[in-house]
């Protein structure tokens, strides 16, 4: 078996490279990638360099982390795994034992080893990887590949509606229509939420939000974002605001949206400091940030499965591994027509 890996050799420029065969622990699976979703931070580190740049200069970087494949070996203490199964992985192992691990707040572990971020910066744009038994999860048979590697993002998405607490009857505003907005959108409709707003600034995403279960739609760059939305609630606001866009403009919106008592959740990755007028949320609002997913895996995988979350329809641009580059090109360059693009890891 031969392996290789797409490495960032710097922003802006990525490139396909022989690597050795990743080296196989007890509690191991190795994995023949298959598909592998661009995230949003992704597309960050290819245009700018990791969030949170490696110490040393010369570390190789990897991008990817949606992904799923094929096990082709296992440790020796593997116990639910077997040469053949059809698998995706959680791309964070965290360290297991400090005070947020064995709270089960594993997503917030200071010592996770995130894949294409610190510590290791190791990619899923690779031939052949190996993750723990314990963070791989098994794909139904009706559930393919692709679907595989968008458990990821859609467990952002259902991770933001569990922790806001939403209940059905009550009202939210999506501040972001990207994958990540979408995601969150069907996370609130299986959650039995019904009176949910969208909003973007571009027409296709928000026909699809319509697909997907939104009530409402709003085009920011049409329409005035916060008298429409303060609108639909005859001015009372929004009960829950989802910001998801990771944008300074969105999260100023919010504290305008927000009902009095209602709860603003940041999902979207803030990259620059967002001044907030607390003046406009001093009735009780609460702010709530959300960050990655725990424990939420086994249930997106059974929501995908059963069709009540329907991820492919965010799939807009398909590429083959050898294209990686113009993946990541188009994905700069061609942001208003790409939701969401994956990338076709060969075969053989």
């Amino acid at each position: 078996m031969k392996n290789s890996k797409a490495i960032l050799v710097h922003p802006g420029l990525m490139e396909i490279r022989e690597a050795d065969m990743p080296v196989l622990k007890d509690t191991d699976v190795m994995i023949r990638v298959r598909e592998v979703g661009v995230c949003g931070s992704d597309v960050h580190g290819f245009q700018f360099g990791p969030f949170i740049p490696p110490k040393d200069p010369n570390q190789e970087i990897g991008l990817g982390h949606e992904c799923a494949g094929v096990v082709v070996k296992v440790g020796p203490k593997v116990k639910n795994f077997k040469e053949g199964d059809r698998v995706c992985i959680e791309p964070g192992v965290p360290c297991g034992h400090c005070k947020y691990c064995r709270t089960g707040r594993y997503n917030l572990c200071p010592d996770v080893d995130f894949m294409a971020t610190q510590p290791n910066y190791r990619g899923a744009l690779t031939n052949y990887l190996v993750h723990p038994e314990e963070f791989t999860y098994h794909l139904p048979d009706n559930m393919d590949f692709v679907e595989g590697a968008l458990v990821e993002p859609a467990s952002v998405g259902m991770h933001a509606a569990l922790l806001s607490g939403i209940r059905p009857g009550e009202s939210a505003v999506i501040l972001g229509g990207g994958c990540i907005g979408l995601m969150t959108l069907q996370g609130l409709v299986s959650c039995g939420v019904t009176d949910i707003t969208v909003v973007d600034v571009m027409d296709n995403r928000l026909e699809l939000a319509k697909k997907l279960g939104a009530a409402h739609t709003v085009n920011g760059m049409k329409e005035d974002t916060v008298a429409v939305c303060r609108a639909l609630t005859d001015d009372m606001g929004a009960d829950y605001v989802f910001e998801t866009a990771g944008a300074v403009i969105t999260a100023q919106q919010a504290v305008k949206i927000v009902a009095r008592g209602g709860k603003i959740m940041q999902v979207g990755t803030q990259s620059k400091e967002v001044p907030v007028d607390f003046l406009k949320i001093n009735r009780e609002v609460t702010i709530q940030t959300s960050f990655r997913y725990r424990n939420c895996y086994p249930a997106v995988i059974a929501a995908i499965s059963s069709g009540r979350f329907d991820v492919k329809s965010m799939v807009t641009a398909t590429y083959d591994y050898k294209d990686v580059q113009q993946a990541f090109d188009d994905s700069v360059n061609k942001k208003a027509e790409i939701i969401k693009s994956v990338i076709h890891m060969p075969e053989e």
